[in-house]
């Protein structure tokens, strides 16, 4: 099978992590890189053997699929030109600032049946296949994702920097519409909240409280899900978990088996067959939509009540 010719857009923090999987990865032909910063453009494209260039349109015409890892503010209008192209996307999370610009770029990869696939990274993380494996039906979700301050994506806040990872993955295993939502937060070091709390209420009577901050001391990304028959706790951080339950009036306690892999490696690995194949991503336009939708109503939720 002939080898998918693959980009990146943007080798800041993110992009430089895509560029160096890119150039591992065997189904990929790590053809071309683009940044508007072309000295650091130049140093990328040299160290994974591959070609910086100097526009856009350029490094359209040597690629087939790209990521595009720029500050949010610039998805919208690099995506689209890339769409028009004709290009498979990769876009980082979140899709664009507002849903009316993702909905747009979803509705256009559909028409052109051109794979959109957005980067909430923690789909392919090996912990939540464990926790889908055993998902029944969850009555309460507790999320807490928790970080030092960044010093890059605070063009964002923390809902939509950090919280919104949570989010895309609560409707996915929720899949009810959210009934009422009472949030609130604190900017700290940016112009946007730093730390942020939301508690979510669905139609089918689930419940999630759901924790981010920015400005922590301590590193910290863990979901634990409440069902009628079990208690799971699972640690994103360190791919480790445990499952709880009552059995013969005990509560057991076992040790979930999770094979621990490189999520972000995974998502483009799945993201390369999907453009070969034309198979629907894990996390598509129109799922990144619908978390952006959520976590943009957060946001205002903050807003008006700061």
């Amino acid at each position: 099978m002939k080898k998918l010719r693959v980009g990146v857009v943007g080798v800041g923090h993110i992009g430089s992590n895509h560029a160096r999987l890119y150039s591992k990865i065997p189904p990929a032909d790590f053809t071309a890189i683009y940044d508007i910063d072309l000295a650091r453009a130049n140093a990328i494209a040299k160290k994974y053997g591959t070609t910086a260039t100097k526009s856009l349109d350029e490094f359209a015409e040597l690629v087939d699929a790209t990521s595009i890892a720029t500050p949010t503010s610039t998805h919208h209008e690099i995506a689209l030109r890339l769409l028009e192209q004709g290009k498979h996307l990769l876009v980082e999370k979140p899709i664009t600032e507002n849903p009316q610009h993702a909905t747009e770029l979803a509705e256009l990869a559909a028409r052109n049946r051109l794979v959109l696939q957005v980067g909430h990274v923690e789909r392919f993380n090996p912990v939540l296949s464990a926790l889908e494996a055993r998902l029944t039906h969850p009555r309460f979700i507790e999320a807490h994702r928790l970080s030092p301050y960044p010093n890059r994506s605070t063009d964002i806040g923390v809902v939509l920097d950090l919280m919104i990872h949570d989010l895309e993955i609560i409707l996915h295993l929720v899949r009810s519409p959210v009934q009422n939502i009472d949030a609130i937060g604190v900017p700290v070091l940016s112009r946007g909240e730093d730390i942020a709390n939301a508690r979510i209420r669905f139609e089918n009577g689930c419940v999630a409280n759901v924790t981010s901050s920015r400005i922590s001391p301590e590193r910290m990304r863990k979901i634990r899900v409440f069902q009628q028959d079990a208690y799971l706790s699972l640690d994103y951080e360190k791919q480790s978990g445990e499952i709880y339950r009552r059995e013969s009036g005990k509560i057991t306690r076992d040790k979930v088996p999770i094979e621990r892999e490189e999520p972000l490696k995974q998502q483009l690995v799945s993201f390369i067959e999907c453009a070969s194949t034309g198979r629907e991503p894990r996390v598509s336009g129109f799922q990144a939509t619908a978390a952006l939708e959520l976590a943009v109503q957060i946001t205002k939720r903050i807003g008006s009540s700061g």
